[in-house]
Order: C-alpha cells, then structure tokens, then sequence
C-alpha cells in the first residue's frame, strides 16, 4: 500500500535506515531545518491557521513541506469555512476549493494531471500516512461475524416478548421490502427529483446533486456524512414512500404535536461513512431502515463500555478514535478476545434494525447507502426516558429552547401531556410494575409518578440482561 506521495509510517524508518544495502538513505525529514523539533501534528496545527495562498507559498519551499500543506483535511477546513456546502467536488479538498475560488485551476502540478509530481523516498510520519491508511483499508474485515438475530414473520407479540421487554436488538428482514421507497428509491431517482434541495450533512447545507458528487469519488478517512432531519419538509410527496413497521407504532413522545424533540432522519453516506460510537438521545430506542446499500452494526448493552471509547461519569462526554477505520484497526480485533464479545450484524437493503435503549452502537456504511431511521418513546423504554428527563436535564437533545428555555421544564411537561393523552397508561404501568413487586415480596409504590420521585436510593434501576458469548 503505497502512499501517492510516498510518504511512510514511522515503523519504516527503524528499518529503512538499519538496512545496511541502502547505502543512499537520507531522511529528508531534515530538510524542515528548525521545524524538526515540532512535532508533526503541531506543524499541521500551525498550518491550519494559514490561509490558502499562504499555504500554495509554503509548498513551493520544499518538498516535505509540499506533503504538509496539500494535507488533504487542511483544505477540507479551509473549503468548508469559506464556502460550506457551495462546492463542486473534484476529487480531492485541494482542487476542490481552487477551483471554487478562481473558477479555474491553479498553475499547480498537481491540479493539471491530479498525479503529484512530487515523491519522497525516505519521508515518515504516521500523522500524514494514518488517514490514508484509514480510507485504503479493506473493510471486508468488518462482515466475519453475525450474531444479531435476523426474523422475518415476526409477530408483533413475539417483538414484544423476544426484543421489546429484553431490550435486545434484531434485524428484522421483510418490512422495508413492501415500502415504495425500497421499489424506485436510489442516489439517481432522488438527484433527479430532490437535486437542488439543500440537505444537512454534518456541519454544512448542500445541494442533494453536489453531494452524490462528493459520495462517487472521495477517498475521506471520514467522509461527509448527509443527516437530515428535515426531509418531509423539503421533499414533496416524500412521506408517501415509508412507513413506521407495526413493531414501533407507539410512541409517547407524540404528545408535543409539532414541539416534540428531533425523531426522524434521512441518512446517506458513501462507504466507510457512518457513526462512531454513541447512545441515542433522550434514552429513546431507534428504528433503521436500509433502503439502498448495507450498514455493518456494532453493538454493546448499556452497561457495558465498548474498548476505545472514553466518558465522564454521567456520560455526558464521550471520547472515541475519530474515525471508524482507525477504531476498527486499533480495537476490534480486542473485540474478538474479550468475553464479553458485542453483538454485529449487516442490515441489507430491504431490512430493519431495532436499537434497544441505552445500547452502545456504532455503523459503517459498507456500500454508498440511504436510510430512514427513526427514535421513539414506547411503554418498554418510557420509564428510562422519563428518569433521563428529570436527572439529567443538561443532557436533553432535540428540544426547540423557543419552546422550553429551561430544560428542567421538559420533564413536568411531558408528564402533564402524557397523562392527558393516554389516560390510564401510568396506571397500567404502575400495575405492572406492582405485580412484578410482588412476585418479589416488595411493597410497591402507590404511583409510577411517586416512584420516580423518591429518594435516588430508593429509586428502581432497570437491569439490562445481555448473553455473554463464549469465546470459540
């Protein structure tokens, strides 16, 4: 796997420079005079504050300095600064962002052929050659294990008895397929219809038709990923192509009419795009349907920390490798070792993936892929979301702040609706909930509302149950 500019991972040096039949080796890493003692994601930081001329200047003084200013996500930042999503993709960041500037290429070597001229025999750092490792790495790795279940005739009882209740996740195969979307929908029938919309996609607005430009050819560690919650609004007659599957009919959050939080997203992204690890929001449960393409989900219960990702105590900050690609070639095979392996499966197109409540999960689009997805408050996960509500309101997402300033309001809110909308729900609930208590030999509460208010160490915790795999 050889770098464009041939550039080298650090471990090449030791031998590069050991081999006594290289007689010829010199590291040009020598001819950044001073700047040798910076490190190399501190020449990239300082480079990062210049601008696009100067940066154009900087690669005409050397050739290791070449390779640190055309460092494709320093012109990534610059072109989405200035511009956006107001871009014509060509193929890299650099020539991506000159020729949305001058309308005409640059008299650079590199942007006339898109070969560089340029090519260093003895030039390491893992900094440079890490994100080309990422995006010319196999993902095929990711398909070895599947030991999500997969159903199809599922009854709604059983969901509720085998996935529901248990809070564990399954693919469900034969729902999507009866969709129109899954008849007609793909990147070409929407480009046709839907082309000038301006869809979100991270942190920019972008034409649908400039985007699926930018999904063909981008070689991104981490490419841009569209995640419009917006879609029925923008799309004419869009909403006629789907439907919520029987399974995840019910949902409370409904109460706030047009206030209720962020719920319903359409999701396209090239291969190698996708989520890294992260709990959905509000502690709702999620539905995702393929439409085009495949996903690879992994999968951890809630209590249990996927490796290589990092949070406070309460979670509200999580800390995980930035891209999907580095997670999987420094962590997954550790996966595979520990007794406590995750639950993997690939949702196809045609097919539904249930995310329980409170599950670790992180997706990978293996192919270019479009999505619906789904979050939801039903009776099994209603408990969890009104306790996430009212003791950790600093973490509430989705909410407009016109309506609720003060997320503290939130939570009484919901309740006041709740009741009014399904009478009797918090009293079957709480019926339930005394039957179970019993069966224990406990006094149960004279409310589910009361029980949520008590004392924190009186307070009920949800156990999650999860099948340890035994290593083979």
């Amino acid at each position: 796997m050889r770098h464009p500019l041939g550039i080298k991972p650090w471990g090449n040096y030791y031998f590069d420079s050991t081999d006594q039949s290289n007689n010829n080796f010199k590291d040009c890493r020598s001819s950044l005079g001073t700047l040798t003692i910076l490190t190399d994601d501190l020449i990239l930081e300082i480079l990062g504050i210049l601008d696009a001329k100067d940066l154009l200047s900087l690669g005409l003084t050397s050739r290791v300095l070449y390779c640190f200013s055309t460092f494709d996500d320093l012109w990534r930042q610059l072109t989405i600064q200035k511009y956006n999503g107001d871009w014509d993709w060509q193929g890299t960041w650099k020539i991506t962002f000159l020729k949305r500037s001058c309308r005409e290429y640059y008299l650079d070597p590199v942007l006339n052929d898109r070969k560089s001229a340029i090519y260093l025999a003895n030039f390491y750092s893992d900094t440079l050659f890490q994100p080309f490792l990422c995006s010319s790495t196999e993902i095929e790795a990711y398909l070895g294990v599947e030991n999500i279940d997969r159903r199809s005739n599922l009854e709604l009882s059983e969901f509720i008895r085998e996935y529901a209740i248990p809070n564990k996740p399954v693919i469900i195969t034969d729902v999507v397929t009866e969709w129109p979307a899954f008849k007609k929908w793909n990147m070409e029938y929407l480009v046709e219809k839907y082309g000038d919309v301006i869809f979100r996609a991270e942190a920019i607005d972008i034409k649908l038709r400039n985007y699926a430009k930018y999904c063909k050819s981008t070689m991104d560690e981490s490419p841009i990923y569209l995640f419009d919650k917006e879609f029925c609004k923008k799309c004419e007659g869009i909403v006629n192509d789907f439907s919520v599957p029987e399974y995840f009919e019910e949902d409370f959050f409904s109460v706030f009419g047009e206030d209720r939080p962020d719920y319903r997203w359409l999701i396209m992204g090239p291969s190698r795009s996708g989520s890294t690890f992260h709990k959905d929001p509000n502690s709702t449960s999620a539905w995702n349907a393929v439409i085009t393409g495949s996903k690879k989900w992994i999968m951890y219960p809630p209590d249990i920390l996927p490796p290589g990702v990092f949070t406070s105590a309460d979670e509200a900050e999580v800390t995980s490798p930035v891209s999907i690609m580095e997670w999987y070639l420094s962590f997954y095979k550790e996966t595979q070792k520990s007794k406590s392996r995750p639950l993997e499966g690939v949702c196809k197109a045609g097919e539904v993936i249930f995310v329980p409540n409170g599950w670790w999960h992180m997706v990978i689009n293996l192919e270019d892929s479009i999505a619906i997805t789904q979050n939801f408050v039903g009776r099994w996960n209603f408990k969890n979301v009104l306790l996430f509500l009212r003791d950790k309101p600093y973490q509430i997402s989705g909410f407009s702040n016109l309506v609720w300033p003060d997320c503290e309001d939130i939570y009484n809110d919901f309740y006041e609706k709740f009741k009014n909308f399904y009478p009797g729900i918090l009293e079957k609930l709480e019926l339930d909930n005394s039957n179970e208590k019993k069966e224990k030999g406990k006094k149960s509460c004279s409310s589910l509302w009361e029980q949520l208010r008590r004392n924190d160490k009186q307070k009920e915790k949800k156990r999650f149950t999860f099948e340890f795999l035994d290593e083979e």
